[in-house]
């Protein structure tokens, strides 16, 4: 079932955690940038390119997209820059303004930092859009650092990123939290030996909540903040 702002302490000891490892995209940062960017923006430009319908061009691109999930290539922009002929960065400057920080989030963020909490950015998107995200928005400030799955050598929903990640941040995993709005991703967290696994269920503003049976869930990062320690 979904968990509440009433359980999630129940699942959380606060106070045990020293390492706060968060996804970006959906998590920290609203997945509406991202989504609006891959399904309307990329198509609209892939169908002017090709002389194609939008549709046309939109099918052609979900199927090129799925080929490559849960690899390194599909969040790497030179990749898809070089396979669909566009300049994949110059066009995600071209929306930067729908760069969003979620609510709370630099509220928690804050917290995490003056309670000496360890805090990194753990996600598969490029280096490059990382640092675009991180300079149009003032939560790198808060940040301990980042890590990539490009950098780690491997997607967060294989077990390679999360062994090179624990070597690297040198995290205990009994005394690490990690938030993410991929179940595929919690999924290898938890199975890697993570031990507080928290569900991101609002990713895209614009969209409805996922559901989790599995993990406990949060809807908004106060949520969070309530049972911090």
């Amino acid at each position: 079932m979904q968990h509440t702002i009433h359980d999630i302490k129940a699942v959380l000891n606060t106070h045990a955690i020293t390492h706060v490892l968060l996804d970006m995209d959906g998590t920290l940062l609203d997945k509406y940038f991202d989504d609006y960017f891959w399904e309307h923006l990329v198509p609209e430009r892939y169908a002017d390119k090709h002389g194609i319908t939008f549709g046309k061009a939109k099918e052609d691109l979900l199927r090129k997209y799925k080929s490559h999930e849960e690899t390194l290539n599909w969040t790497d922009i030179d990749f898809w820059s070089r396979e669909l002929g566009l300049d994949i960065l110059a066009l995600k400057e071209q929306i930067r303004h729908l760069i969003e920080v979620h609510p709370h989030v630099e509220n928690f963020l804050q917290l995490m930092k003056k309670k000496g909490k360890k805090t990194y950015i753990a996600t598969n998107a490029h280096y490059k859009v990382l640092g675009m995200k991180l300079n149009k928005t003032d939560i790198g400030k808060y940040l301990t650092g980042s890590i990539t799955s490009d950098a780690m050598g491997s997607p967060k929903e294989k077990m390679g990123f999360w062994q090179q990640a624990e070597r690297q941040l040198g995290f205990r995993k009994e005394h690490t939290l990690f938030v993410d709005d991929t179940p595929a991703v919690l999924k290898t967290a938890k199975a890697y030996g993570i031990k507080y696994v928290v569900y991101k269920a609002l990713g895209n503003s614009h969209m409805k909540p996922g559901i989790s049976t599995e993990f406990p869930a949060i809807l908004d990062f106060n949520e969070l903040m309530w049972t911090a320690g």
